[in-house]
């Protein structure tokens, strides 16, 4: 054990034996918040660099690149009985299933417990200001956690991440406890069991760009040359795709489609090492997606629509306007108390009673509690025929894009 203890009073654990050593001292603990360092911003698949747990004596940080994966430990925290303190939980919960298999079942998440009380400021750094008057320096935010080896600062300022959580999400506890809301947060928390990456079907990565919907078929052709090229040369030097080329840098490039160096050359934002290093496979991969016949160029999947009746749009307008006077009655944010999505969902089953509006599967249980009287209400001028529910055959259409990575769990 390499003991690293200084001013903020932590370990650094980088061997097996002082992690096993760890893991039993702090066996019994029937509570324990946890934070992950990745390196997403600098590799090109991101892994769990650090792993930092706090419980109401003991601070630790653990490399794992030397010990691997901390079998003990994931037993803690997959134990049912220990509940599992994090500051949004979503990504961290992804690299732990990701990495070692582990599927931890008893969540807290500051985060969310922050948005549900109303809190336009729920990052950590805001929250550990508000209650404990401490400042968190942001200085590292972008660190390559994924280097060796890592100084004391950095060490210092990853330990921050779960020292206050314990104590953050006691006050979160008693102020949701207060606000009649802690189901609401307990409700959230385990539908965060079992978060991870669904897989990707394979080869369809390019139709995620954002501007990818703006191009053309034959632009299309381009893009999805371009989009795996530049990934097997990441993956080839660990490195993040922006860092080897931009995405802005494929789209000029799949609508530009240069057939020479200096056409290359003219891509605002082309780096110089790519050009000439690379440059003649990326202009054989325009090529390539120029000779592709006009029949086999790709297009975006057709969406399934919903049938929908004159009134749909009509009734979803009259579900916002509740939805929003409730939650300026509840002090919280629209999206957190009720996502477009949501909306879209009980207006097409446009329940005639409380009962049906409750077997609106989308809705959370809290949700429909909180919204189900002032919705029926706010459908009764809108009744009309009902939406059947039923997709429609897939016609042509555009189809929805995929939410960002990092987008919010609530948007309005």
């Amino acid at each position: 054990m390499a003991d690293r203890a200084n001013a903020s009073s932590f370990v650094y654990l980088d061997t097996v034996p002082a992690v096993e050593q760890l893991t039993a001292a702090i066996s019994g603990v029937k509570e324990l918040a946890l934070d992950t360092e990745g390196a997403s911003f600098h590799r090109f698949v991101d892994r769990i660099y650090l792993l930092q747990l706090s419980t109401r004596d003991t601070h630790a940080v653990i490399d794992p690149l030397p010990i691997g994966r901390p079998t003990g430990l994931g037993k803690l925290l997959e134990d049912p009985s220990v509940e599992v303190v994090f500051h949004d939980a979503d990504y961290d919960l992804r690299l732990l299933e990701q990495d070692y298999g582990w599927k931890i079942k008893h969540i807290f998440d500051t985060r969310i417990a922050a948005q549900l009380l109303g809190y336009t400021a729920f990052g950590l750094a805001a929250l550990l200001e508000r209650f404990f008057g401490v400042k968190l320096d942001k200085k590292h935010q972008r660190a390559d956690w994924s280097m060796r080896p890592l100084t004391a600062d950095m060490l210092d300022y990853a330990a921050q991440d779960t020292r206050y959580l314990l104590e953050l999400k006691d006050k979160m506890s008693a102020a949701l406890e207060s606000a009649g809301r802690m189901g609401w947060a307990r409700e959230e928390f385990v539908l965060l069991e079992g978060t991870r990456w669904a897989d990707e079907e394979p080869g369809m990565g390019f139709l995620k760009l954002k501007g990818a919907r703006d191009l053309s078929r034959r632009e299309l052709a381009v893009l999805r040359e371009l989009v795996p090229w530049r990934d097997a040369v990441a993956r080839q030097m660990d490195r993040a795709t922006f860092r080897v080329l931009g995405n802005e840098q494929l789209l000029d490039i799949s609508r530009t489609q240069p057939r020479t160096r200096d056409a290359l050359a003219k891509v605002k934002g082309m780096p110089r090492g790519v050009l000439e290093q690379r440059g003649a496979e990326l202009l054989e991969a325009v090529t390539h997606a120029l000779a592709v016949p006009e029949s086999e160029l790709p297009r975006f999947p057709k969406a399934a629509r919903w049938d929908r009746d004159a009134e749909f749009d009509a009734r979803v307008t009259a579900l916002k306007t509740a939805r929003d006077e409730a939650a300026k009655r509840l002090a919280l944010d629209p999206g957190v108390l009720c996502s477009r999505d949501r909306m879209e969902a009980v207006a097409r089953r446009n329940p005639a009673t409380v009962d049906e509006l409750m077997e609106v599967t989308e809705l959370r249980r809290w949700q429909a509690n909180e919204l189900a009287e002032a919705f029926v209400a706010a459908l009764v001028p809108h009744r009309g025929a009902k939406v059947s529910g039923e997709a429609k055959p897939p016609r042509a259409s555009k189809a929805k894009r995929a939410p960002a990575e990092d987008a919010s769990p609530y948007s309005d």
